[in-house]
């Protein structure tokens, strides 16, 4: 994975209006404790673990704009940074109704949250599940969390990718429109604090990767179709 200290990064727009509320509540906390006459020691104290706070939110609601953009019809990219947790083949029964092999990114809360497409093509089906909220590492939560299914026909075969909410995440953004042609590694949504990514590839297909692998949203090759 690049190192995100030396790639060039833009807030994400679905991080605005939680920055903004976390910076009014901790002006306000700030001042509150400062105008009660707190023992300066816990003034100090309050101030330094209420800007923490404010600066991990921004932290979090980082997008990378530095990333070399890759194109290539043949691959299946990452769609988000994080580590590869499964690698199986399974029976996919939402919507491509068959056995697939199954890659799954969780991502930390420590990890950019942008989402990109895997693939590039025609956008075919989107569908948004609401539901509990295992660890996203859980091997329920792909079935049983709150998810967005997206699936893109690439004109040789229909890749489906799948959102998925975690312990800790209640917010899922997806950009996808049934209809709309995209471009591979263009962004097509966001999870809010933790989370998971599945991708449903066709049995055959050349699995570029291992379980524990750290990959790169937009930039690391999950697998290779074979056509």
């Amino acid at each position: 994975m690049p190192n995100e200290f030396f790639v060039a990064m833009k807030l994400a727009r679905e991080g605005y209006s939680i920055i903004i509320c976390t910076l009014v509540a901790v002006v306000a906390l700030t001042a509150v404790v400062f105008f009660a006459g707190a023992p300066l020691w816990l003034f100090w104290m309050v101030t330094v673990l209420l800007w923490g706070l404010f600066a991990g939110t921004v932290f979090f609601f980082r997008e990378p704009t530095g990333r070399a953009r890759y194109e290539d019809p043949d691959t299946v990219f990452s769609s988000a940074d994080g580590k590869v947790v499964v690698i199986e083949e399974v029976y996919e029964g939402e919507y491509l109704k068959r056995r697939c092999i199954q890659i799954s990114v969780f991502m930390s809360i420590t990890n950019v949250h942008v989402n990109w497409y895997p693939v590039g093509g025609r956008v075919v089906y989107r569908n948004y599940h609401p539901g509990r909220f295992f660890v996203a590492w859980h091997p329920k939560s792909s079935e049983e969390n709150e998810r967005t299914t997206t699936v893109v026909d690439t004109g040789h075969e229909e890749i489906m990718f799948r959102q998925i909410a975690g312990l800790v995440a209640r917010r899922i953004v997806n950009y996808a429109e049934v209809g709309h042609e995209v471009r591979q590694n263009d962004k097509y949504g966001f999870i809010k604090f933790g989370s998971r990514i599945d991708i449903f590839i066709p049995l055959g297909s050349e699995v570029l990767v291992a379980l524990g692998d750290k990959v790169c949203g937009s930039m690391t090759p999950l697998a290779r179709l074979k056509r």
